[in-house]
């Protein structure tokens, strides 16, 4: 269905295009340099200058790039806005990051995890294991204590080590507010179990612009990821949910279902009396707003060499899109990884899914806006340093960029297109240990 061009991973590019297309599309000046480049194996120069350059950043053909200038690390963005922390403040910007004339004292600012700037202008941020809300520009700030499923207060456990408490609210994916019936609601997952120690694994959700948080899903007791030395009444999740995982990778919604979707990771595990735990499901959850409940169907449950294996889901013109980074020796090789799409009701027929692209990598985050897709490496498993794989036109064509002066980053975290219309994206050291703030802005076709 391909025709892949290889290149080594340098700061350069390959391009692919679905052929059954390819003799439909007029070109402009820019794609004619792109298609003379893949067909005749001339490489194109990441610092090529086939569109006027943004001012300090540098470009690949198809989008310019840059860090986030010095400065509080911006954690997450909305239209004009932008939320960042660092040494004992937080901050809001109202103009993208360029000024910061909203911030506040806020001592544990080092351990943020997670933040979300809502609709109407509240701003939800979270440390390892507290939630925080602000409703007035950071002005003042108050702590959420989010609601068990039952509706008492859901206190994070008392760890057996002080210093690793967990990680309560971080998320792999960047994108967690959505239009549901006439109303914003705020839904993630958090992506735990690799760094700070063991914690429960959740699905969270807010229908109140952040006022309060509940827990939307909660996963089993892993037999794996617990804390060290935990006896029995230690025990770490929902001791009534035999579905277990290490993490979730994704959470998002599909209005023309009116459903969410979640995905998670990682491996299959075998406890001690020999049993067998797989970690990788899909999870279809519908909420029902007027009793304020949750009815959620494990979709498919499989091991990590599985397509299954995934994050980055994307509902677009109905279709579900999704980047698998499947792994592990249990099952057929290759691996069966690759970024799919298909109809969310074959979703669990692999034999109805179309491979738009395999980068031959683990790539596990993805987000589309404005037919762009953006996608990364797994920095430890890929040659590429920095790898990002992009595709300007919802599939038709694909490039993969190594943007090596980086150094070994895996980007993670994908926020939508600010008011200037630059994508945010968290650079993490190896996979999940903070790094830089990346800026990928999309050059016009």
């Amino acid at each position: 269905m391909f025709h892949v061009i290889h290149l080594p991973p340098t700061n350069e590019f390959a391009m692919t295009r679905r052929p059954e297309r390819e003799s439909s599309i007029s070109l402009t000046r820019r794609q004619w340099l792109i298609s003379a480049a893949a067909s005749s194996g001339m490489l194109l120069q990441a610092n090529e200058r086939i569109w006027a350059n943004e001012p300090e950043a540098s470009e690949t053909p198809h989008f310019w790039y840059r860090l986030a200038p010095e400065g509080p690390y911006i954690d997450s963005q909305r239209g004009n806005k932008a939320f960042g922390f660092g040494q004992g403040k937080v901050f809001l910007s109202e103009d993208n990051g360029q000024t910061w004339p909203h911030n506040a004292i806020f001592r544990d600012a080092d351990n943020i995890t997670f933040s979300c700037i809502l609709g109407n202008g509240n701003v939800l941020f979270a440390t390892r294991t507290r939630l925080f809300l602000s409703t007035d520009n950071l002005t003042t700030y108050q702590e959420v204590v989010v609601q068990d499923t039952d509706g008492s207060d859901y206190v994070p456990h008392q760890p057996l080590d002080p210093e690793n408490p967990g990680w309560y609210f971080h998320p792999l994916d960047g994108v967690h507010t959505w239009e549901v019936n006439g109303s914003e609601m705020l839904v993630w997952g958090n992506y735990c179990n690799v760094l700070g120690g063991a914690v429960p694994v959740n699905i969270y959700y807010s229908t109140d612009q952040g006022a309060t948080v509940k827990i939307a899903y909660a996963f089993g007791q892993s037999p794996t990821f617990q804390q060290p030395g935990a006896g029995p009444s230690d025990l770490l999740g929902n001791p009534e949910n035999s579905v277990v995982c290490r993490h979730v990778h994704c959470v998002t919604y599909n209005p023309n279902e009116n459903a969410f979707y979640a995905c998670t990771g990682d491996h299959d595990r075998t406890d001690a009396d020999g049993n067998n735990h797989q970690e990788c499901h899909w999870l279809r959850g519908i909420y029902d707003a007027a009793n304020d409940t949750w009815d959620w169907t494990v979709l498919v449950s499989v091991n990590s060499n599985s397509r299954y294996k995934s994050g980055g889901i994307n509902f677009v013109d109905g279709q579900l899109h999704w980047a698998a980074d499947a792994n592990g020796k249990n099952g057929t090789m290759p691996h069966d990884r690759g970024i799919f799409r298909c109809d969310p009701a074959d979703l669990a027929d692999p034999t109805k899914h179309e491979l738009l692209f395999n980068p031959h990598y683990e790539s596990a985050n993805m987000i589309i806006e404005d037919s762009v897709i953006l996608s990364a490496h797994y920095a430890p498993a890929s040659p590429y340093a920095t790898g990002i794989i992009y595709s300007p036109d919802l599939g038709e064509t694909w490039a993969q960029y190594d943007l090596k002066e980086f150094g070994q980053r895996s980007a993670i975290r994908f926020h939508q297109k600010n008011s200037d219309g630059w994508f945010r994206v968290d650079l993490r050291k190896g996979w999940i240990e903070r790094g830089e703030v990346l800026f990928i802005k999309p050059k016009p076709i």
